[in-house]
């Protein structure tokens, strides 16, 4: 491909703020010399046709397929729900488009692997919106874990709370993230995208076990006051080594805690690391890095220099997202692939149905 920017075309943009709207908009907006959003699709053209006019984007499509189809569009973005990853991104690859979906990648680890696999067959630019493993916290922290800023690691302790993932409350907007069946759960977004992140610092989860829970079987809908039943997990454990052979141990929570809604510790033999964040939301959350090692008694603040967030938004939700296009135009225009690719999801989904099998979940177990 030339230097001209990358055509992209957005399924599911809702202009009342969604996460096209808050996110991908205001991240590609930043690198005018390398995408051009030309084109919206989303469940009708009226929908597309008011995306498109409050948006200034200069194309409405039909339906995704005219989208996946239009010689004008070189990168397809999926941003709808879950549920509907895999029969959109499968036609975008089939029309040979390059992809970027955001996490989940699939509904299933099934699901996962054939979208890899016809990515891989195509030979096109297929990266899953695993924001976390992007952000400068998480390559600082890499940075300091290899240059033995704790010594030997030994062990790492997470807790995080999930927001509204297992909350005994919801919105109907959100409401179907409580039916475990559409792939939206605690365990598949917020837990699974720090654990991504954590193992880019840490180093790839050995032997464990998990146990997951659902001690929250209803939700009110806050906003309608109907209280609809609950299968998604609110309670997900896991303790084990990393490859490595340290010791690891991870709780995730459903809703908010009055107290520390992210605790992440790394000890080691030469010094100990803490990030904290108002949520367990890591790929969309600010982390706050402390740090003290040798004869240090307390932990102090040890943030990323101020020159690794020179011309980077200070909003990390927008921030991350514009990390990840920053690598799709190099993925794109050089045949690197330094974004999260539809093999790392693979990866991922693997680690995700290993803990439901532990954890004797798994409805493929």
């Amino acid at each position: 491909m030339n230097d001209a920017p990358i055509r992209v075309g957005i399924v599911g943009v809702n202009p009342q703020g969604h996460w096209a709207t808050t996110a991908h908009l205001p991240a590609l907006a930043l690198f005018p010399d390398d995408f051009r959003v030309v084109g919206v699709a989303n469940t009708s053209l009226a929908s597309a046709q008011r995306a498109a006019d409050s948006l200034n984007i200069s194309h409405a499509f039909p339906d995704p397929q005219a989208l996946f189809d239009s010689p004008d569009v070189d990168l397809v973005v999926i941003t709808v729900k879950v549920p509907y990853h895999h029969g959109l991104v499968m036609q975008a690859l089939r029309a040979g488009k390059h992809v970027y979906c955001e996490w989940p990648l699939g509904n299933s680890l099934a699901q996962a692997r054939e979208m890899s696999q016809l990515a891989r067959e195509k030979g096109v630019v297929a990266v899953v919106g695993a924001q976390m493993r992007v952000a400068l916290e998480v390559a600082y922290l890499r940075e300091l874990i290899d240059g033995g800023y704790v010594g030997r690691v030994l062990s790492t302790t997470l807790v995080g709370s999930a927001g509204a993932s297992g909350s005994s409350e919801t919105t109907k907007a959100i409401s179907y993230i409580c039916d475990k069946s559409n792939g939206a759960t605690m365990l598949t977004i917020p837990f699974a995208h720090t654990i991504a992140g954590l193992q880019d610092v840490l180093g790839e989860i050995g032997d464990f076990s998990a146990r997951i829970l659902t001690l929250r079987s209803t939700a009110l809908v806050t906003d309608t006051g109907e209280t609809i039943a609950k299968t998604a997990p609110d309670q997900v454990m896991l303790q084990g080594t990393l490859a490595s052979g340290a010791a690891i141990s991870a709780h995730y929570r459903g809703g908010m805690s009055r107290s520390t809604n992210l605790l992440w510790e790394i000890n080691g033999t030469e010094g100990d690391i803490q990030v904290t964040a108002p949520h367990g939301g890591c790929q969309m959350a600010p982390l706050t890095i402390r740090g003290a090692r040798g004869k240090d008694k307390e932990l102090e603040p040890l943030s990323p220099p101020a020159k690794v967030y020179e011309g980077w938004p200070e909003n990390p939700v927008v921030r991350n997202v514009a990390r990840m296009y920053a690598l799709i135009a190099k993925d794109i225009r050089t045949g690197s692939r330094a974004a999260p690719t539809f093999a790392d999801a693979v990866k991922l989904h693997e680690l995700l149905d290993a803990i439901e099998r532990s954890a004797g979940v798994s409805e493929q177990a």
